[in-house]
């Protein structure tokens, strides 16, 4: 063989490496030592997927790792980082293309929780340049404390024409608080939502130049 023949064939060598897919850039390093060879395979897979389909991939990893302190079985994980990456690419479609990151998980927790795609395409209907972020969290945490899925939907899509982030979260907060102390779920929202629609009523008749209507006595 002569000196050309070695140097083409080890320019040739090179472009073979340089060509094949890198097997290490393609795994998550967090999820290595956390999960069975196997598991984290497929789990990697479903992160590269995710990746092509132009969905975050934060939130899949930290579920796969949420799943691995818990001690969950491997089928178990992979099932549920699969159904997360489902509830994300819903949200997108429901929440628009141009949904952040951190929208589209919210926006996965509220489907979790029981919220239809509808109801966060209308949500971004009454806010199209506003982050849902915060309303779609609140949404998903009133369900939690016991609050009827479709009673906490209407009252956020109530809010959404007048409230910002702060308020929304203030309301989550005084509903929680009421409920803490023995205040049912259903009534606590109304009592809260009776206020806060009042208060954002009055803000809009000083915007208009016209007086505020006194708020009703409980």
């Amino acid at each position: 063989m002569t000196m050309l023949q070695r140097m083409c064939g080890m320019v040739g060598i090179a472009a073979l490496f340089v060509a094949l897919p890198d097997p290490v850039g393609a795994q998550e390093p967090r999820l290595q030592g956390r999960l069975q060879d196997a598991v984290r395979v497929e789990v990697d897979a479903l992160l590269l997927q995710a990746r092509e389909a132009g969905l975050p991939t934060e939130p899949l990893v930290d579920r796969a790792l949420e799943g691995a302190s818990k001690g969950a079985s491997g089928e178990r994980i992979v099932a549920a980082v699969r159904r997360l990456a489902g509830e994300l690419e819903t949200a997108r479609d429901a929440m628009g293309q141009r949904a952040r990151p951190e929208e589209l998980a919210a926006g996965a927790s509220a489907l979790r929780a029981g919220a239809a795609p509808e109801d966060l395409s209308r949500l971004r209907g009454y806010r199209p340049d506003q982050s849902l972020t915060v309303a779609v969290a609140v949404l998903a945490d009133l369900v939690a404390v016991g609050v009827p899925v479709d009673t906490a939907v209407a009252a956020v899509l109530v809010l959404a024409g007048a409230a910002d982030d702060a308020d929304y979260i203030a309301f989550r907060r005084s509903v929680e608080r009421d409920v803490a102390l023995g205040a049912s779920p259903v009534a606590a929202l109304g009592v809260r939502l009776d206020a806060a629609t009042a208060v954002a009523e009055g803000i809009l008749d000083q915007g208009a130049g016209r007086t505020p209507t006194a708020p009703r006595k409980p």
